[in-house]
């Protein structure tokens, strides 16, 4: 069994807090949707990965605190999608672990709830397709047990113009099929949109806890509600107090998470929120609070989220040393197919895009903050009489992106907006060899550019400051990194990569 779901969580306000530091993140970055299990001695959590590939990052941890990636749920994505790897949960039985996962599917791009399997929690998983296709919109998968059966709940959308609604199924006892019609627990009734629902049984109460209001980007009001039925098939009563969890002193928009025990038999929830300094630019981040039911209360109220206390965002030091590229690097698949290898001290980057695709290749980290510091060296490679790109890059999307490279003999500041590609400065190198690149990213997110061949860094001065603001993509933050553009049969040479924040 997944959880051991016989408890409530509670999670209070910090907004009184004055004078404290603030709560960090214990997955800081972009993490939305957080599903965590446990093996008995340590956690798993999975979060959502949008357009960028490897699909589905895994993280580990062995106190709730600390946490490491460790892999990927798909390095390849599956045949039947097309994009959009949203809210995966997972999920323990049958000695197997088990993903089920949201994408939308080739054919016609609606959005599905697939499954994958494997013997081991972070690699190895193999897909075995679509389980749920219902309406326009099947997302946002949640596996409760009751009574020894297993159902699948989800968010729907589109169905024959009714609202919103959190359906459930039974699932066969192997996982892979549904059992029966679907029947739903609860209807968006307050037209607030619902979904990453997640459930808990007390007594003789099985709790719905949900998330409602606009999930994602500069305008998001989530926050997360509970409703209590006696029939896990409802009708559920929502409580009058709504929300119960929202912002406070230092994030906003909490929502859409799962439940996990720890040994000492305390119950914590892992959930995402935006930070509310770095906002959009550091995207939803995943936070911990831990559960308890209040004396004398039969609806549940929250505790302030768990504080890290050590520094949980970490610069990067790249120098290229292992035999594969380090597990943080991830592109954006719909619009590029990246040639990446890695030896002695070195990172190649090449491959080829889609037709559409004026901006080039980028390989990108998540960040932890919104200022910081990246910088690369640019070695000698068979494309420095060309007029190949190759250098740094802080990219939003397909149509938002902005970087310096080396393009010949030039150092370029260049842009891409509306997918137009122009460069708004050069400087003209005075001698061959590897050039060093710097870009500085300050709070207001303005950017700065700075070149170096022997010495000093050189600022390369612009008419106007460059603004990174327009980045930001409705469900995921943008990410600094490597870039190349240029020919599909040559590649641009790095000996370095750092991250730094101020």
């Amino acid at each position: 069994m997944k959880r051991l779901l016989c408890f409530v969580l509670i999670i209070t306000s910090l907004s009184g807090l004055k004078g404290q530091s603030p709560i960090q993140a214990v997955i800081p970055g972009d993490f939305a949707d957080p599903s965590i299990i446990s093996n008995g001695h340590q956690y798993f959590a999975v979060g959502t990965s949008s357009e960028w590939a490897p699909h589905f990052p895994i993280y580990k941890s062995s106190d709730l605190v600390n946490w490491k990636q460790v892999g990927y749920v798909f390095d390849k994505a599956p045949d039947w999608t097309v994009g959009s790897f949203w809210a995966p949960e997972f999920y323990f039985m049958n000695g197997k672990y088990y993903v089920y996962y949201t994408a939308r599917r080739k054919s016609d791009n609606i959005s599905c709830i697939g499954v994958a399997v494997s013997d081991y929690p972070d690699r190895g998983y193999v897909d075995k397709g679509v389980l749920i296709d219902h309406g326009k919109e099947a997302i946002d998968a949640y596996i409760f047990e009751d009574a020894g059966q297993r159902y699948i709940s989800f968010k729907a959308y589109g169905l024959d113009k009714r609202p919103i609604e959190l359906l459930a199924t039974r699932l066969s006892p192997d996982g892979l099929r549904t059992v029966g019609e679907p029947f739903t627990l609860l209807k968006d009734d307050e037209r607030i949109g619902i979904e990453g629902q997640s459930f808990l049984k007390r007594g003789d109460y099985y709790y719905l806890f949900y998330s409602g209001g606009n999930c994602c980007g500069r305008e998001c009001s989530y926050d997360l509600r509970v409703a209590r039925s006696k029939k896990f098939e409802g009708p559920y009563e929502r409580y009058a107090k709504n929300p119960i969890l929202s912002e406070n002193r230092d994030w906003k928009c909490s929502g859409h998470g799962s439940f996990v025990q720890d040994p000492k038999g305390k119950y914590f929830y892992l959930y995402h929120a935006y930070n509310k300094k770095s906002g959009v630019f550091t995207g939803r981040q995943g936070l911990l609070a831990e559960l308890s039911w209040p004396e004398g209360n039969d609806w549940p109220s929250f505790q302030p989220p768990v504080n890290n206390d050590k520094n949980t965002v970490q610069n990067i030091e790249d120098l290229f040393r292992s035999a594969k590229p380090a597990l943080y690097w991830q592109w954006d698949w719909r619009n590029s197919s990246p040639v990446i290898t890695q030896q002695k001290g070195e990172l190649r980057l090449g491959g080829t895009v889609s037709e559409r695709n004026n901006t080039g290749i980028a390989l990108t980290v998540r960040p932890g903050k919104q200022a910081f510091d990246i910088s690369t060296r640019v070695m000698d490679s068979e494309t420095m009489a060309t007029n190949a790109v190759r250098g740094l890059v802080y990219y939003g999307d397909l149509n938002a992106a902005l970087g310096l490279g080396i393009s010949g003999n030039q150092v370029q500041i260049w842009r891409v907006k509306q997918n137009q590609f122009e460069v708004l400065k050069s400087v003209q190198l005075s001698a061959t060899g590897p050039v060093e690149l710097r870009i500085s990213v300050n709070d207001a997110h303005i950017c700065r550019f700075f070149f170096k061949q022997s010495g000093n860094w050189e600022e390369i001065q612009t008419d106007e400051p460059v603004s990174a603001d327009y980045l930001p993509q409705w469900d995921r933050s943008p990410r600094p990194g490597l870039h190349y553009k240029g020919a599909t049969d040559e590649y641009a040479r790095f000996s370095y990569f750092k991250l730094e924040y101020k």
